[in-house]
């Protein structure tokens, strides 16, 4: 059966083929291949404008047409790297010997050995895939949460006056505002992001175990260190680890994924608190003409975007675990369980992407039910006696807590009377009755 949305095994290239396809560009196998591609040619470039003695003469003329080898590098030329590898059995070995194809069709063949001249393939891997995933996150993911951080600090400015119960426990507890409870999130949001954005994208070049054992004895004169520090972090728009094996320690990367499972967690927190409002009626969704909300039950509307965004959550961050705990470790100078966990990366980000689509999606349809909100306000009266003994208390009234425990706890439903009725007996000035007489469910929300 051919490969389509109905064929494929894993949702992210199934049933959210339209969600996820954007992310092709960035974690896909040919995807690898051409920023492999981008690594080999940025890296003979470089070594060009050093310049090394037997690449003085070269023409920069030829630089564009070099570069175009990855600025338009297609499927075709990722499935002629394939076609290699079947040869060599190593997919960077592939790559360099395209590149040799492609120099002899230049007119360049007296220059291809010194493609991938005293690297390793693990020089290309961990700088092709920071680079892939610097990418994916400044182009993909952070335009995506942006976007839902933005829907809540609208949310939270257009409710910014809503009195609501807040729920301790799940008990009635001091009100709140509506806005400002949704605006927590939008600032927890906001904080992750800034820690997000302070993390290196980092890289390992330095040849077969870090120390440019090749380029040194080859070019003793040369300072391949600060070579080094400049591909990478000038050129590649990296952060080049000093002191590596043969691969990245990916300590920095793991950081990015522990980073984004918290972030993760966060979008958890918000999608069941904001099921829960659905749950007891503060929120209702808007109905879009066709849909169905059960198979059995034609009155739903079920909060599925909440519950999809919470499902794709989990996936995602159980992936990123694990890539931030095995990653950084590798056995002696290195071992090869990187390799294929590595290629994974886009799956848990694939999974992120539909979370925070759904959830945003879910957001968009929600209906303040203000009426529902209020009403629960007002069957709660019981929260204002708090306030009643925290005021009795700067008063130095003897007291105060137990005798509001006592009429909460004992008299059974208090409504707005009952309050009148209790603050009417105590032994305070008229003044004092005033100002407790003003403290209304509605009202108590702080600041």
């Amino acid at each position: 059966m051919p490969l389509s949305p109905l064929s494929a095994i894993s949702p992210i290239d199934g049933r959210y083929y339209q969600i996820t396809n954007q992310l092709s560009p960035y974690f896909s196998e040919a995807a690898l291949i051409k920023f492999r591609v981008y690594v080999e040619v940025e890296y003979f470039i470089r070594l060009c404008e050093l310049p090394l003695p037997q690449l003085k003469n070269f023409d920069p003329n030829y630089f564009s047409a070099l570069r175009k080898i990855y600025a338009d590098f297609s499927e075709q030329d990722a499935q002629a790297v394939k076609e290699i590898e079947k040869t060599t059995n190593h997919d960077v070995k592939a790559v360099e010997y395209l590149l040799k194809e492609r120099f002899d069709n230049l007119g360049l063949s007296g220059y291809k050995e010194f493609i991938h001249i005293g690297l390793t393939s693990q020089d290309i891997n961990n700088t092709a895939v920071p680079h892939s995933f610097k990418l994916a996150l400044n182009e993909q993911y952070r335009p995506a949460i942006i976007s839902l951080i933005d829907r809540l600090k609208q949310f939270a400015d257009d409710w910014k006056a809503v009195p609501m119960l807040a729920r301790t426990h799940g008990q009635p507890a001091s009100p709140t505002r509506l806005g400002k409870e949704i605006l927590v999130f939008a600032e927890r949001l906001d904080e992750q992001m800034q820690l997000l954005g302070q993390i290196p994208f980092a890289a390992k070049f330095g040849g077969a175990t870090g120390n440019f054992n090749a380029h040194h004895v080859a070019y003793p004169n040369e300072n391949w260190r600060d070579f080094g520090n400049s591909f990478v972090n000038d050129v590649l728009g990296l952060s080049r680890s000093q002191f590596t094996t043969q691969i990245e320690h990916y300590d920095h990367f793991a950081a990015h994924c522990d980073c984004l499972k918290r972030i993760n967690t966060i979008l958890i927190d918000l999608n069941r608190d904001i099921w829960t409002y659905i749950s007891i009626n503060y929120f209702k969704q808007k109905i879009k003409a066709g849909e169905v909300g059960s198979s059995a039950m034609p009155h739903k509307v079920n909060p599925i975007d909440f519950e999809n965004s919470e499902g794709n959550l989990g996936l995602a961050n159980a992936l990123f675990e694990h890539l931030s705990a095995k990653l950084p470790v590798s056995r002696l100078q290195r071992d090869l369980t990187d390799s294929t966990v590595l290629r994974n990366i886009g799956v848990p980000f694939a999974h992120t992407i539909i979370a925070i689509q759904s959830t945003l999606k879910g957001l968009n349809k929600l209906v303040l039910n203000e009426a529902a909100i209020r009403a629960d306000l007002k069957d709660n009266w019981v929260v204002v006696a708090e306030a009643i003994q925290t005021v009795l208390r700067r008063e130095a009234y003897p007291n105060p807590y137990e005798a509001l425990k006592e009429l909460t706890r004992v008299s059974g439903k208090v409504d707005a009377g009952t309050i009148a009725d209790f603050v009417n007996q105590l032994n305070i000035s008229a003044e004092l009755k005033a100002e407790l007489g003003q403290i209304t469910p509605f009202n108590y929300t702080g600041i």
